[in-house]
């Protein structure tokens, strides 16, 4: 069986340019063909392109001499079957395998880790292809439905260029009305901390099994967030931007040496939690997290990988070895499935409550202020000791002084001579008297 080959396609920009030409807006197209306005504009934007029967209709509306009515359209797209949408699925699923397996695959990485993250990705494709079936019939739905309530401009009779208008005018926003209200940076922030704090406390607290080091991480991680919210706010993920922050602050070894870490907590109250708590304390902290992100979240391998600063196959190695640490202490906890279950509930046990998101952000202000007042406080003492050393310190040379030399002109020192008879008589009757110890002396009249 033998496939017609498929009609050529215009390029993105004559896409638009013949859409233009023919003075329909995306919303009329999109109506016509049976799919949405977003898709439509991915179309001509050239990050997606249409395949199928879609394919042919939109080449046929583009290129044909008069525009298609929209019951011609609609006549084509119902004859589309759920067959062959899944079959288009399919297609779809087999080709991101085929790319996945055509992928290089480093000689370290486990077999059975390969056929997970491949079994992973084949379902997350297969989930999108769905989606994306099942949004298109909702557009075809809704199409039918409004074409039933006479809501085209030309079923109720209206000329076809006015119908145009008022269709074009649908499809795109007023520039009159007013912008949606945006978040402001609080508001998001707010909201961000709202949705992750919760799950983090208790990652955190699996990771140390400490409840006020798990509070303190989190809000330590949300904190710098705060600080560095233009940063945080364009992130790609910033849920995982916080997430490792938390981690990396929570596996810091510095926290050994503070003083309220050298008592442990109490453990949990049900055996089961307490013996898992005390095995996956007892991993290396890189293990540890790898085996948190992996079968406790649900991140795939590469994702793991990359937030732990690892490769691919060193991630799956970690993994492996977590594992068969786990399965050793507790054979029953050898499935990751079951795994997975038991951390889950051994997270949820813990009633952990962190901070209100506006005492994290006063918190983080607070901070900043300290640092950049302590950083002043230290410019300005710094720049008194150099003033000082600089207002005392010599300015001019000073030549040492000359080696002491003999003075000439001056009289010789007298020396004490030979004593005289009288000073001889004297000192003898002195020194006889003061023989048998000192007597007083007592002066007399003469």
């Amino acid at each position: 069986m033998t496939q017609s080959p498929a009609p050529p396609l215009p390029s993105p920009k004559e896409r638009r340019r013949l859409r233009e030409a023919k003075s329909l807006s995306q919303a009329e197209v999109a109506a016509r063909l049976g799919v949405t306005r977003e898709t439509v504009r991915s179309w001509e934007n050239g990050r997606t392109t249409p395949r199928g029967r879609k394919r042919g209709a939109y080449v046929k509306l583009l290129t044909a001499p008069d525009p298609a009515t929209p019951a011609d359209v609609e006549d084509e797209t119902e004859t589309e079957t759920e067959t062959e949408r899944a079959a288009g699925a399919e297609t779809e699923v087999t080709s991101r395998q085929e790319a996945v397996t055509e992928a290089e695959v480093e000689p370290e990485v486990e077999p059975e880790v390969v056929a997970e993250v491949e079994a992973a990705i084949e379902a997350a494709v297969e989930i999108e292809v769905v989606a994306e079936v099942e949004a298109e019939a909702e557009a075809e739905a809704e199409a039918e439905a409004e074409a039933e309530r006479g809501g085209e401009p030309e079923a109720a009779g209206e000329p076809q260029r006015g119908g145009e208008v008022a269709s074009e005018n649908e499809g795109e926003p007023d520039p009159t009305a007013p912008p949606p209200p945006a978040l402001t940076p609080p508001q998001a922030f707010d909201a961000l901390y709202a949705f992750c704090t919760p799950a983090l406390v208790r990652q955190a607290y699996l990771l140390t099994g400490r409840r006020e080091l798990a509070r303190e991480s989190v809000e330590r991680a949300f904190q710098l967030a705060w600080h560095r919210w233009p940063e945080v706010a364009v992130d790609r993920d910033p849920a995982g931007w916080v997430r490792a922050t938390a981690y990396e602050y929570a596996l810091s070894p510095w926290h050994r040496l503070r003083p309220r870490h050298r008592h442990p907590e109490a453990p949990p109250a049900d055996p089961a939690d307490r013996a898992l708590l005390d095995v996956f304390l007892e991993l290396p902290p890189v293990y540890r997290r790898t085996l948190l992100l992996y079968d406790g979240i649900g991140l795939d391998l590469p994702d793991t990988a990359a937030e732990t600063e690892a490769s691919t196959p060193a991630a799956a190695n970690r993994l492996l070895h977590a594992r068969e640490a786990v399965a050793a202490r507790l054979p029953e906890l050898a499935a990751p499935d079951v795994l997975h279950r038991r951390l889950t509930t051994l997270a949820a046990t813990e009633r952990l409550r962190a901070a209100k998101p506006r005492s994290v952000r006063y918190g983080s202000e607070h901070r900043a202020r300290t640092w950049t007042r302590a950083a002043i406080a230290f410019t300005v003492l710094l720049i008194g000791a150099t003033s000082l050393t600089l207002r005392t310190a010599p300015d001019h040379y000073e030549p040492p002084m000359a080696p002491g030399a003999t003075v000439r002109g001056l009289p010789p020192r007298a020396a004490p001579g030979p004593l005289s008879d009288e000073q001889l008589e004297l000192h003898a009757f002195l020194k006889s008297q003061t023989v048998s110890g000192p007597e007083r002396l007592v002066p007399e009249a003469r």
